[in-house]
């Protein structure tokens, strides 16, 4: 009688990483940590689930609606984390004394949404994040910015734009309009204006209790504003009325762009866009958004901004802070599209090939000596014929295959293949690691 096999798959929204993605992303988050350290930024971590009180209402109704909530076994409600930033709040609340302010935090690590699986988005993903809390100063706002600038050209792009915005140009522009009530469902629906484009914005704004078509139509002209930084926000300050809140905004977005210029970003890669509204409702300040100009039709890569009001539910201390979130599978899946992916599956430069099995220990040792030196090196594990190991080389992406059998063992030297050349050398074993040293920093 066969027995009955589980069908191999996974969940809808969910995948598995094969090693090519894999090392890709864990190269990514790698140098995600080397810019937020340079930038004094230290890691913490939280746990994946937290107690359902602690998630709820801080992202909205439809991030709620996504949450993945249950009850386990001690009966307790908990939900996984939609994303790192709440429960950040709610550790730097229970943890003050312990960290003091200002603190800048990263961390990188997996969160869950139940929404709709997309391109580039999919129901567990990892965020990269680094926020600064415990202080309102703009220059927190403008290092936010500089660390997603330099962060992006590390990681080896040129041709981006960081969009910046301030929650309070918005929320200063729906209170001259008397839509200050409305202000959540108003922003939501800005929010989609680049994903549903203009006409359906229209009416989802007008569809609102309160929000005539008239008002919406302004909000949209707002949006719509284009120009430089400056032309636009003396735009705003007259559109604005005098609005006290609006008028902040405009003088911190004002002050931020001539700092970025100061510090030597380039204008091309800083954009003022007014119709930035961030989906999330507890954003405050300043917002952002990365584009690849190569495919912006992905979407965001880096977002974030300002919340100078999430940890008021878990402290009475005030704890204004600042942030922003590589979006890690986004930017990945945009690397796929444009060709940018290694297609290596091993972390490994050369393979020595198991040629003959009565110099096992001697395979063994050099490939030990090679690891010794800084250079990753996989030993074949059986004997096969030498054909089927170099399939296996060039399959897996390695770099050199190194040869050797009892005459090249008696003559002390081994046979060097490139196999992205298909060229081979004999090699003497004692020229054996300075010549990989070199080829290999070429």
């Amino acid at each position: 009688m066969s027995k009955s096999l589980i069908k191999p798959q996974t969940l809808k929204g969910f995948r598995d990483s094969l090693p090519g993605l894999a090392m890709a992303r864990e190269e990514l988050t790698a140098i995600a940590r080397e810019v937020y350290r340079s930038y004094g930024f230290s890691p913490i971590d939280t746990p994946a689930l937290e107690y359902s009180e602690i998630l709820l209402g801080k992202g909205g109704d439809e991030t709620d609606k996504q949450m993945f909530r249950f009850q386990d076994q001690g009966d307790r409600d908990v939900a996984m984390r939609f994303d790192l930033t709440i429960p950040f709040a709610r550790f730097a609340a229970q943890h003050l004394n312990d960290i003091g302010t200002p603190f800048k935090r990263y961390h990188i690590a997996p969160v869950w949404r139940a929404e709709k699986p997309q391109r580039g988005r999919y129901r567990e993903f990892i965020q990269c994040d680094f926020d600064t809390i415990g202080t309102d100063s703009n220059i927190a706002d403008i290092e936010t910015l500089l660390v997603i600038h330099d962060l992006i050209t590390r990681i080896g792009f040129e041709r981006f734009t960081i969009r910046v915005n301030h929650r309070q140009l918005l929320n200063g522009l729906l209170e001259t309009l008397n839509l200050a009530e409305q202000s959540t469902g108003v922003l939501r629906a800005l929010d989609k204006l680049p994903k549903i484009g203009r006409d359906n914005v229209l009416t989802e704004l007008t569809s609102l209790p309160g929000v005539e078509e008239q008002q919406a139509a302004k909000v949209l002209a707002f949006a719509e504003l284009s120009g430089s930084p400056s032309d636009v926000l003396n735009q705003v300050e007259s559109l604005l009325n005098g609005n006290e809140r609006g008028l902040e905004g405009v003088n911190r977005l004002r002050q931020l762009f001539d700092a970025v210029r100061t510090a030597g970003v380039a204008d091309e890669r800083v954009a003022l866009d007014v119709s930035i509204a961030r989906g999330l409702d507890y954003y405050t300040g300043t917002i952002y958004e990365t584009f690849l100009d190569d495919l912006p039709d992905i979407g965001s890569v880096c977002s974030g901004g300002r919340y100078d009001n999430l940890a008021d539910l878990f402290t009475s201390q005030p704890l204004p802070g600042v942030g922003a979130s590589l979006g890690l599978d986004r930017l990945l899946a945009a690397m796929e599209e444009l060709g940018r992916l290694d297609s290596t599956s091993t972390p490994a430069s050369v393979l020595i090939v198991f040629f003959d099995e009565s110099h096992s220990g001697d395979y063994l040792r050099m490939a030990r000596q090679l690891r010794s030196e800084g250079i990753a090196t996989e030993v074949y594990p059986q004997s096969r014929p030498l054909k089927k190991q170099l399939q296996y080389a060039d399959r897996k992406g390695f770099r050199f295959a190194l040869i050797a059998g009892s005459q090249e063992f008696a003559q002390g030297e081994w046979q060097l293949k490139d196999l992205s050349q298909g060229n081979q050398h004999q090699i003497p074993g004692d020229q054996l690691l300075p010549t990989l040293q070199e080829l290999l920093s070429n």
